[in-house]
């Protein structure tokens, strides 16, 4: 697939339209206990009380569930984030994978199904959140099949939020493996990412029952917002050798 071109979207002088990566590289901790906090000697751009930008043009925020549960847990979670994303002063939209027939991806048939629909609602994104259940140490199947339709024009310099969730206590694995993901298709992972552990007890129906937990997964969504225009780097080693998605 072609590459996509850098986005043009600008914010206003209240916040840097182009911020160097470098600059905040480590100014979130990705600690296994997802609790986002900063690092030693760092701080954040900017400040919590500061997350609400004014923007020349509303940055999109497009959510991906992979879980096809009727009462998902990842779901549940993905709703909070993305009205963290919208609180900031974007527009979301949820892709619910449960609602889109996207048949097992085969490269001779790349369009199958609902792909198209697929592609063109990630490919509008500004920023992305990836949300899923940890299934055997990794992210599960139906995200991993959302993600073979897609290309450098869905995700190449853009954003991308992580957010797992498992019925244990270590569910930092699937994120490893979809940050790797990300990088061969030259997208942007936030440093920041959340994990919601022992999910059967972490909700009361939708609900969060630790507002600190819920407190993580939605700044996930404002921080997206926040860094959805950074200056992409130049192209990683992963993406030039990822031939099969050009």
């Amino acid at each position: 697939m072609p590459r996509r071109a850098e986005r043009s979207t600008t914010v206003s002088s209240s916040f840097p339209s182009e911020v160097p990566r470098e600059t905040f590289e480590h100014a979130f901790t990705s600690s296994d206990s997802g609790t986002g906090r900063q690092a030693t000697g760092t701080t954040p751009l900017l400040p919590p009380e500061n997350d609400s930008l004014a923007m020349d043009e509303t940055p999109h925020v497009v959510g991906v569930c992979g879980s096809l549960r009727d009462e998902s847990y990842t779901r549940h979670s993905l709703v909070v984030a993305l009205a963290g994303a919208e609180a900031t002063g974007a527009s979301i939209d949820l892709v619910d994978l449960r609602e889109l027939d996207l048949p097992m991806f085969d490269a001779d048939h790349p369009a199958a199904g609902d792909a198209e629909e697929l592609t063109r609602r990630i490919e509008r994104a500004d920023g992305i959140i990836l949300g899923t259940p940890m299934y055997h140490g990794s992210y599960s199947a139906p995200l991993k099949n959302a993600l073979d339709y897609c290309g450098f024009e869905e995700f190449e310099n853009t954003s991308v939020g992580l957010l797992a969730v498992a019925g244990g206590r270590f569910p930092v694995t699937a994120l490893d493996h979809l940050r790797s993901v990300c990088r061969s298709l030259d997208a942007w992972v936030l440093p920041y990412q959340a994990v919601v552990p022992q999910a059967s007890q972490a909700f009361e129906g939708d609900e969060f029952t630790d507002s600190e937990l819920e407190t993580r997964v939605s700044t996930l969504g404002r921080r997206l917002v926040q860094y959805a225009n950074i200056r992409p780097d130049p192209a990683t080693f992963e993406s030039e050798e990822n031939v099969g998605a050009r």
